[in-house]
């Protein structure tokens, strides 16, 4: 059986995913991924193959949803994934079986909108403003703000900062920030918006272009141009397939 090759890098967001268990499986080192799935953070790449068909549906989710939807700590999920059903029975939800029965697609979101909505509704944690905003500063920055100067900002010692915002998204504010710079770098990659990597490292505040390829490789597990040379060959990434 042909099996496609999934290549996910890093993106500062979670998200779940559902694959009819009858049309094929997602297969992570080996092991068999359970039908519906729920991700956390991904700090660096990994290859996922799917053995059979592909009709899968999914949500990508806000960086701190695993918090503000589930109650999740979600730190607990980073580089990992649990079974969604575990969950969603907790709360009457057969998850699995109401998304294999739906008749089409549409069918399928209305159905996780729903459980989505009924987490919303059952979750009781508090959003933290000072860490949403520490959140939207870095996101609309591309990973270039100054952690320093928010942190001052915020009126926060930089342990009480990292702690909290570990606790919002599941990684470091440092991390986010060096993920955020990523996806940045890569969208420029991809939109062949450069005339050398050189004006991509500088233009997002690498050291130097030998750093933006390090950087590159941690995250995606490619060189930018061996990236160039493969994307086609591969489907990047779960949150492109999504959107």
């Amino acid at each position: 059986m042909e099996s496609k090759v999934f290549r996910t890098m890093a993106d500062g967001c979670p998200g779940l995913i559902f694959q009819h268990a009858d049309q094929g499986s997602f297969i992570q080192n080996g092991k068999k991924l359970s039908e519906a799935f729920l991700f956390g953070q991904t700090t660096r790449y990994a290859e996922i193959k799917l053995a059979g068909s592909f009709k899968t549906v999914g949500v990508y989710f806000q960086p701190h949803a695993l918090q503000t939807v589930f109650g999740y700590k979600p730190d607990e999920l980073t580089d990992s994934c649990l079974d969604v059903n575990l969950m969603a029975k907790k709360h009457g939800f057969n998850l699995s079986e109401q998304l294999s029965n739906a008749a089409t697609s549409a069918d399928q979101l209305d159905i996780l909108s729903a459980y989505l909505q009924a987490q919303v509704d059952k979750n009781t944690k508090q959003d933290n403003e000072a860490m949403q905003y520490a959140l939207v500063s870095i996101i609309q920055s591309n990973g270039t703000v100054s952690l320093n100067q928010l942190q001052k900002y915020l009126q926060l010692s930089e342990r009480s900062f990292q702690r909290n915002f570990k606790l919002y998204t599941g990684i470091t504010p440092k991390l986010f920030s060096r993920i955020c710079r990523f996806q940045a770098s890569l969208k420029q990659l991809k939109d062949i918006s450069y005339d050398k990597l050189s004006d991509i490292a500088y233009g997002h505040d690498y050291a130097d272009q030998s750093h933006f390829i390090r950087s590159f490789k941690e995250f995606s597990g490619l060189s930018p141009n061996q990236y160039l040379k493969q994307t086609n060959e591969l489907v990047e990434n779960f949150a492109e397939v999504l959107k």
